[in-house]
């Protein structure tokens, strides 16, 4: 059975390791200040040999599985830092609720695109770069999935009240 979504623990545990990542998807939005719900922690990290160890670790820590509809608990996989050297999506389930990495995520060049625009936020005690509201409304947009384009209007909505003014159109 799947943990309950504890996303400060998430974090807490890929800090703790030194992983360096940005946050997206919708946990990212929530943190910009979107209402929008979201059941899972979405990270880009960093590609480099030791940041893969750093990863490696804390997903042995969170005991991740790669997540799929028929097995409740998700699959075995190879936790090593090789194994994410090699893929560019890995969507898992862990001790503390459901963790997507995407190396490359849709509409970004990766980590140092990201990065570059990222706003740190504290959550709890752990400093996490998040995503700029910008590049989660772009990444969304070019994803096109029907629940992506259902959270654009919000996330529109919020980056538009955010920068003080109502969008015309």
């Amino acid at each position: 059975m799947p943990a309950p979504f504890d996303p400060a623990r998430l974090l807490e545990v890929l800090g703790r390791h030194d992983v360096e990542f940005v946050l997206i998807g919708g946990l990212a939005g929530a943190l910009h200040g979107s209402p929008a719900a979201t059941n899972d922690a979405d990270i880009c990290p960093a590609r480099t040999p030791d940041n893969l160890s750093h990863l490696a670790a804390a997903l042995v820590e969170l005991r991740a599985r790669i997540r799929t509809e028929t097995e409740p608990d998700g699959l075995a996989f190879d936790r090593s830092p090789e194994f994410p050297a090699v893929v560019e999506l890995l969507n898992t389930t862990t001790t503390a609720g459901d963790l997507d990495i995407s190396f490359v995520p849709t509409g970004t060049g990766g980590y140092d695109d990201l990065a570059e625009r990222a706003v740190p936020f504290d959550v709890d005690d752990t400093r996490v770069l998040v995503a700029s509201l910008d590049d989660v409304i772009h990444s969304k947009r070019t994803a096109g999935r029907a629940k992506d384009r259902a959270t654009l209007p919000v996330l529109e909505a919020l980056r538009d009240e955010l920068r003080g003014g109502a969008r015309l159109t």
